[in-house]
């Protein structure tokens, strides 16, 4: 084996030992939604440890440790989602909040009507129709902004249209947001996936989260470290005007994440917790969708950089893919591929996807991205029908 082949194997293992240390390390740690009754119980348990954080915490942030909240909304921007509120409504329509508020933005397909026929006259439903998008401004962005406006709640909960909060779901929120005494809560949903382009690609958002952004950093003065997710993401109202709403993010792509950095930069605390069967979504219907999904989201993680994205889809392929080539000439290369494959199987076990049976997909997982790759390097990308280049 040349020396440049043997210094690409080290520099893969070494990679493969910090994500496998750092995904353990998450499994046991990174906070998981509980029902009301066990929710209420491990905030029982914690709390004498936590009072003197409290009071360290309270001095540093004005929301910090509030009180649970006494009003919810929950928001939710819909455009072209009438499929999927079929689905996911009626979970919202179980929660105990003081008001739905749904904002049709430009949709085309009657999610309006859809959704007004599944509200069946609850009172706590509000259907606004969603004013012409400014210049400056990205869709969704635009669409919470007015939400927010139009919302009377202390605590606001956006979701999007296709995730399924079950019954418990938005106390739970509260409570662990209450526990993290978070000003900025949000929830990563356990993915739901039908067929092996989704099973390939969906985990991909978990394999990120629970790798590379180890639960005790989120706490830390890190700004690398800040972390949110627009799927549903929970604002104390005083955090909400504290940094301007969405319009700090009104013209970014992944809101969530300029939001989180926004927030940190102005001395909030932010929460994060796995969703569990309490909150699920499925994303995309099928491997094209998912495709046309995630090269939005990969071009903006990446600023646009066609080369970063190339060297990202390039290492990937060496990380995962090339040691299932060379497995058999070296067992270092074996090695390598065994926990590529390991790593999916703690990250389905931490999330509660399980599937063990996925890790063998991991091998093949860099190539069904090439894909998202080409999505995202195009000039002119549209999402819904909208330019978001």
């Amino acid at each position: 084996m040349g020396r440049s082949l043997r210094a690409l194997r080290a520099g893969v293992l070494v990679f493969h030992a910090v994500k496998t240390i750092s995904l353990l390390a998450n499994a046991q740690v990174f906070p998981r939604l509980r029902a009301a009754g066990a929710a209420a119980a491990t905030s029982a348990t914690s709390a004498t440890a936590s009072s003197a954080m409290t009071t360290s915490a309270e001095a540093t942030s004005a929301t910090t440790g509030a009180e649970l909240t006494r009003s919810v909304s929950l928001l939710v921007p819909v455009r072209d989602e009438a499929a999927n509120i079929v689905r996911t409504m009626p979970t919202w329509l179980r929660q105990s909040v003081d008001e739905i508020l749904l904002l049709d933005d430009g949709s085309t397909d009657g999610t309006a009507d859809v959704a007004r026929r599944i509200a069946d006259n609850d009172p706590r439903v509000r259907i606004l129709d969603g004013a012409t998008l400014p210049d400056g401004w990205h869709g969704k962005p635009w669409a919470c902004h007015q939400l927010a406006a139009a919302a009377t709640g202390e605590l606001l909960v956006f979701c999007d249209a296709d995730v399924e909060l079950h019954p418990g779901a938005v106390e739970a929120i509260v409570a662990a947001a209450r526990a993290q005494h978070a000003d900025v809560f949000s929830v990563f949903p356990r993915q739901l996936t039908v067929g092996l382009g989704e099973r390939m690609l969906v985990p991909l958002i978990d394999d990120v989260l629970l790798a590379f952004l180890p639960f005790g950093l989120l706490s830390m003065p890190i700004p690398a470290a800040a972390s949110a997710n627009g799927q549903l993401l929970a604002f104390q109202r005083e955090a909400y005007d504290a940094i301007g709403g969405h319009e700090a993010a009104r013209d970014a792509v992944v809101e969530d994440v300029r939001l989180a950095f926004t927030a940190r930069s102005a001395g909030l605390r932010l929460g994060l917790a796995l969703g569990n069967e309490l909150v699920q979504t499925r994303m995309y219907d099928g491997y094209r969708a998912t495709v046309r999904g995630f090269g939005k989201s990969v071009r903006a993680a990446h600023g646009g950089s066609r080369l970063l994205m190339a060297l990202t889809a390039l290492a990937h392929l060496v990380t995962y893919t090339l040691p299932w080539v060379l497995a058999r000439r070296d067992s270092g290369w074996a090695l390598a591929a065994t926990a590529g494959s390991v790593q999916r199987v703690i990250v389905n076990a931490t999330t509660g996807r399980g599937a063990p049976w996925e890790a063998l997909l991991v091998p093949v997982t860099p190539l069904a991205a090439l894909p998202v790759y080409a999505v995202a390097m195009r000039r002119n990308a549209t999402w819904k029908g909208r330019s978001i280049g």
